[in-house]
């Protein structure tokens, strides 16, 4: 009985086993430990909702309404609890949640190409935005285990969801930074993920169910046999991150079902009400059925360690009302409604969680919409102007930041870059003076913080 439980222990530590290369996660652990200069670090996480595929300025948050027919919101509009402003009227719950917004009307991501920008960028040194974040903070969080750097993909709610796009980029990017700095993908693949050693076949490991029950299943064998005994404090606390915290952030049903309901926009945007001929229909689909649980499971991750979340549910915001993507006046039913719906879930929840001021949540695209509706009535590509929402972070809300021209064509005020908000974001969650007294801080990440200006107005 003895010799059977030495050789569980032996296999069972292998579920310790987040490797990169070969580095396991209690070696991981062991170098954050290491490490050990957390001075830089805030109290912060960010939460980045990557509208991908360009959402019109009009129809969200700067609807025009006293310009053309041509070029106003085709949805109309809807008073904001801030006075004289209006959102697009698929927008009603974030209407009543202005108070703790911070819109952007004069923000332009520089060109209309369908890309990752401003995720990924040159301004983020071609990098996944979260990647300058895990280099300073380390891969892992040094208790938790949990990835620093983190990608929430459809895939991570429901396994048939359409896998990332990769023709625009590699979301997946670290640029000249280390590869072990990518971004961890649940249920999508990526190379962290693709490197993860637990005693599951690799092959199996996109199930996240069978995951986790996997993990219950070690974790009462683990407590059968009192596995720890004679083990060092850092594999324990790997065994443990694995079968513990992670699994755990990772299990939804862990949630109060009133909260995964709240959250829930599965039947906001319903699919027997969308045009199965567009050729993007699946994505709008996923879309529906998932965004609200994603935000859920970043807010999840960022109570348990995670600095930095990527959100996407792929490419729905392209409204040029063709064979592949729907008009505004539809696509705004297919993508605003749910948006409002899981936003202002997340405000919400975080707000009653006293989570507003530690998290700070981002959302836009690569690009914005033309001033003018196509003959379809659908809006093409814009680069001129886009909209941006942020959100909690301990950051200065309430209030609108610029003003774009009459047409909605380009910034009336001072344009908003990406690099105003790179810089945003990283101040957010690091102390600039610290990373300079940080031996060997990458030359770009100082840039980013210290020679580049945050979004003005914002911070204190």
């Amino acid at each position: 009985m003895l010799s059977f439980q030495n050789e569980l222990r032996r296999d069972f530590l292998k579920v310790g086993s987040l490797a990169l290369g070969g580095l396991t996660l209690e070696h991981l652990l062991q170098a954050n430990v290491a490490a050990g200069d957390n001075r830089a670090l805030k109290d912060k996480s960010v939460i980045f909702l990557f509208m991908q595929g360009g959402p019109s300025q009009f129809e969200t948050f700067d609807p025009k309404m006293e310009a053309p027919a041509e070029i106003r919101s085709v949805t109309g509009e809807i008073a904001t609890k801030l006075p004289g402003v209006t959102f697009g009227s698929t927008f009603p719950q974030l209407a009543q949640l202005t108070d703790r917004l911070a819109i952007v009307r004069s923000f332009t991501t520089g060109d209309a190409r369908h890309d990752l920008k401003p995720v990924v960028h040159r301004d983020t040194f071609n990098a996944n935005m979260g990647t300058l974040y895990a280099r300073i903070a380390g891969m892992n969080h040094p208790k938790m285990g949990m990835p620093r750097n983190t990608l929430l993909l459809p895939q991570a709610i429901e396994s048939k969801a359409q896998p990332a796009l990769t023709q625009f980029g590699n979301i997946h990017s670290t640029g000249s930074f280390s590869n072990s700095l990518a971004p961890f993908a649940p249920g999508a693949g990526g190379s962290l993920q693709q490197d993860m050693k637990l005693n599951v076949a690799m092959d199996r490991l996109d199930d996240r169910r069978l995951l986790l029950r996997q993990i219950d299943h070690a974790r009462w064998a683990a407590d059968q046999m009192s596995l720890f005994d004679g083990t060092n404090h850092l594999r324990q606390q790997a065994f443990q991150t694995i079968l513990g915290g992670l699994s755990e952030a990772f299990d939804l049903s862990k949630e109060d079902p009133g909260t995964v309901a709240r959250y829930d926009t599965s039947n906001i945007s319903r699919p027997d009400n969308m045009d199965k001929k567009l050729n993007n229909h699946k994505f709008y689909v996923d879309n529906g059925k998932t965004l609200g649980k994603l935000l859920l499971l970043a807010r999840r991750l960022c109570e348990r360690g995670a600095g930095f979340v990527t959100v996407t549910t792929n490419f729905v915001w392209d409204m040029h009302a063709d064979i592949n993507n729907a008009g505004v006046a539809k696509g705004m039913q297919y993508m605003g409604l749910p948006f409002d719906h899981a936003v202002s879930a997340f405000l919400e929840d975080v707000h009653q969680r006293g989570l507003s001021e530690k998290i700070l949540l981002v959302c836009c695209g690569e690009m914005g919409r033309t001033p003018r509706l196509n003959k379809n009535g659908g809006r093409d590509h814009w680069g001129s102007l886009a909209p941006l929402l942020l959100a909690g972070g301990g950051l200065n809300m309430g209030q609108v930041i610029g003003e774009s021209t009459r047409d909605g064509s380009k910034p009336k005020t001072e344009a908003i870059t990406i690099k105003n908000l790179v810089s945003t974001v990283l101040n957010t969650l690091l102390d600039a003076g610290q990373l300079r007294l940080i031996p060997d801080t990458p030359r770009e990440i100082i840039q980013a913080t210290s020679d580049w200006k945050p979004i003005p107005g914002l911070h204190a």
